[in-house]
C-alpha cells in the first residue's frame, strides 16, 4: 500500500474543492434536503472561501494520496483560525474528509496521526473536533482513539440546526 500525504497550496484549490463538495456530498446528502445541502456547498466550498482558509496562516490542509491518487484531505486549525475558542494550547481538526472508494484502508487514521504529530511540533496540549452527533461512525472512530465529548455547538446546513458534538483529546 503507497500512502503518502503532501501539504496544500493555493495550486490545489481546484482539486480541494472537488474533493470538498464530493465527500461532503458522499456523507450527508442521505441525511439532509437537497436544498440545504446546495446551500452549504456554495457557501463552504465556494473558490473565494477555499482561498481564504488556505491563505490562513493558522490553517493547513493536506491532501492523502493512496496508490499516486488523491483520496481524501485534512484540515488543522490552531490561534484565531479555530471554529471554537479553545485557546492557544489547542490544535482543531476541521475536516478529515475521504473518498468513499478510499475508505476503510485506514487513510482517516493515517491523517489523524499527522494531526496529532502537528499538535505535538507546535507543544499543544489538546487535539479537538466536532462531529455531527448523527455520524455514528465518526464518533466510534474518534472514540477508538481516546477522544471525548467535551461538549456541542450548532453547525447550520442551509438554515437548518444541527448540533456537532465537540471532542477533546489530551496530549500531554
Amino acid at each position: 500500500m503507497t500512502v503518502y500525504i503532501k501539504k496544500c497550496n493555493c495550486e490545489d484549490l481546484q482539486i480541494l474543492q472537488d474533493i470538498s463538495i464530493e465527500t461532503f456530498n458522499d456523507t450527508f446528502k442521505d441525511q439532509n434536503s437537497p436544498e440545504h445541502m446546495k446551500a452549504y456547498l456554495e457557501r463552504a466550498f465556494n473558490s473565494k472561501q477555499l482561498e481564504k482558509e488556505l491563505s490562513n496562516i493558522s490553517s493547513q490542509f493536506f491532501f492523502v494520496y493512496f496508490h499516486n491518487e488523491v483520496a481524501g484531505y485534512l484540515k488543522v486549525n490552531t490561534n484565531d483560525a479555530q471554529s471554537e475558542e479553545m485557546g492557544d494550547e489547542s490544535l482543531e481538526v476541521e475536516r478529515i474528509y475521504i473518498k468513499n472508494k478510499f475508505q476503510k484502508h485506514g487513510l482517516g487514521k493515517y491523517l489523524l496521526n499527522k494531526a496529532m504529530e502537528i499538535a505535538m511540533e507546535r507543544n499543544k496540549k489538546k487535539i479537538w473536533l466536532g462531529v455531527w452527533e448523527k455520524n455514528e461512525n465518526a464518533i466510534a472512530f474518534y472514540k477508538k482513539r481516546g477522544f471525548v465529548q467535551t461538549g456541542a455547538h450548532s453547525f447550520y446546513m442551509g438554515d437548518e440546526e444541527q448540533i456537532d458534538f465537540i471532542m477533546t483529546k489530551t496530549l500531554i
